[in-house]
C-alpha cells in the first residue's frame, strides 16, 4: 500500500531518510542505556558513537533512545552533533523534554499525545517540529488507550485492535488539525494477532506510514517468532514502512533480525547470506562459537555473497557447494572451500586467520 512520505531529519541532518511511499523499509532499534551523563562522561560518549557506527554497518537506519529527562535529553543533543545515525527521541509525559531535543540536530520525536498532558502541549510539541523540520512518530500501545475506548472493549463492543487503531486516529487527527502531515503511526500489541489487525485497520483507511513493532515481545527466540510472524504477514501484504524487532537482548540482535526478516519477505537485497548448519553428533568444527564471531563482521560487508559454515568435512562442501565460500573441519584441521571446491586445509587454530585471507580475495 502507497503511504505518504515522511522525511527524517531536522535542519542540521543532510543525509534524510524517507519513509513511506515507494521507499524501503527501514529498520529501527532503541538503545538499551541511559545516557544522562554523557556531557561530563566522554569516554562514554565516544563508546556509544563507535557502537552507532557499528550498527549503521549492519544495516541498521534509525536509533532511538528513551529521554525521560533534561540530562538525557542533552546527551542526546551531544551524540546527534557527532553521528550520521539518524536519532529520534522518545518522550513521556513531559512535552518540554522534546522542546529541549529539537535544539539539538535529532531526526524525529517520538511522542503519545495521549500521555503528553494537553492538546495545548502537542501542539507546541508539532509547531516545534514544523520550524524544525523534523518528523513525529505517534506511539500508541494497549496500556495508553483512552478510558472510553477501555470501557467499550471490556464490555465487548469493539476489540483491543479496534481501540488501538481508534486511539491512533483520534491522535493523528490532532496533527491534521494543526496542517501537520509529518508524522509515522505506531500501534503495538505484545499480542500477535492484535498487531496484524490493528495495523490492518488502520491500513485500510489512511496512508499514512506505519512502524510495525511487537511490544515486549520477549527474549530473543520468543521475540524473533513473534516479530517474524506479525511482520511477514504485513509486509507481504504492503503494510507497513519501517519496522523495530523488540527484544529483550542486544540492539545488534534486533538489526539483525530486522534485517534477515525484510530479506526472507524480499524487501532487502544484498549484503552477506550467512548459511550454518545446527552442528550434529559428528562433532567436528565448532560451528556456534565462529558464528558468534564472525557474525556480525559478515553482516556488516557490503559483498554480495554467500558465506557457509558447517560442521564437519563429510558434508561441509557438499551441502555447501553453493556457497561462494566456506568453512568446515574437525578438531585438530579445518578446510576453506569456494563453491564446494577445497582451496585450503589448515590447522584449527589458523582457521580465522586463513578464511580471513580468503574471503578477502574474493
Amino acid at each position: 500500500m502507497n503511504t505518504k512520505t515522511v522525511s527524517l531529519g531536522g535542519k542540521g541532518i543532510t543525509d534524510k531518510i524517507i519513509i513511506g511511499g515507494n521507499n524501503p523499509v527501514t529498520v529501527q532499534t532503541m538503545w538499551k542505556e541511559g545516557i544522562t551523563d554523557l556531557t561530563s562522561d566522554n569516554k562514554k560518549l565516544e563508546r556509544i558513537l563507535r557502537e552507532l557506527n557499528d550498527l549503521k554497518m549492519l544495516g541498521c537506519d534509525i536509533v532511538r533512545f528513551a529521554v525521560p529527562d533534561m540530562p538525557s535529553a542533552e546527551g542526546l543533543i551531544a551524540l546527534a552533533a557527532r553521528t550520521a545515525m539518524p536519532l529520534v527521541a522518545d518522550i513521556h509525559f513531559d512535552y518540554k523534554l522534546a522542546l529541549e531535543c529539537l535544539k539539538g540536530n535529532v531526526a524525529a520525536i517520538r511522542i503519545n499525545p495521549g500521555n503528553i498532558g494537553s492538546v495545548e502541549n502537542t501542539k507546541k510539541v508539532v509547531e516545534a517540529c514544523r520550524d524544525n523540520a523534523v518528523a513525529i512518530r505517534i506511539g500508541i500501545n494497549s496500556g495508553s488507550l483512552p478510558q472510553d475506548l477501555q470501557e467499550m472493549i471490556a464490555a465487548g463492543k469493539i476489540s483491543r485492535a479496534q481501540g488501538l487503531c481508534e486511539t491512533a486516529v483520534r491522535e493523528a487527527e490532532i496533527f491534521e488539525q494543526l496542517d501537520f502531515d509529518q508524522y509515522v503511526v505506531s500501534m503495538k500489541s505484545s499480542d500477535v494477532k492484535e498487531t496484524i489487525e490493528c495495523n490492518r485497520f488502520y491500513a485500510q483507511k489512511y496512508k499514512n506510514p506505519l512502524h510495525l513493532g511487537v511490544t515486549e515481545a520477549g527474549p530473543l527466540i520468543g521475540g524473533i517468532v513473534k516479530s517474524s510472524i506479525a511482520f511477514s504477514t504485513l509486509l507481504n501484504e504492503g503494510i507497513g514502512d519501517t519496522i523495530r524487532v523488540s527484544l529483550s537482548s542486544s540492539p545488534e540482535n534486533e538489526v539483525v533480525a530486522g534485517i534477515n526478516i525484510l530479506k526472507e519477505c524480499g524487501l532487502r537485497a544484498g549484503g552477506v547470506n550467512l548459511v550454518s548448519c545446527p552442528r550434529c553428533g559428528r562433532i567436528g568444527f565448532d560451528v556456534h562459537s565462529f558464528v558468534d564471531r564472525w557474525q556480525n563482521r559478515l553482516l556488516a560487508m557490503k559483498k554480495d555473497i554467500t558465506v557457509a559454515v558447517m560442521g564437519c568435512v563429510v558434508n561441509g562442501p557438499g551441502e555447501g557447494r553453493h556457497a561462494d565460500i566456506g568453512i568446515a573441519g574437525t578438531k585438530d584441521k579445518a578446510i576453506i572451500f569456494k563453491k564446494g571446491k577445497i582451496v585450503r586445509t589448515v590447522d584449527a587454530k589458523d582457521a580465522d586467520k586463513v578464511f580471513e585471507e580468503e574471503l578477502n580475495s574474493l
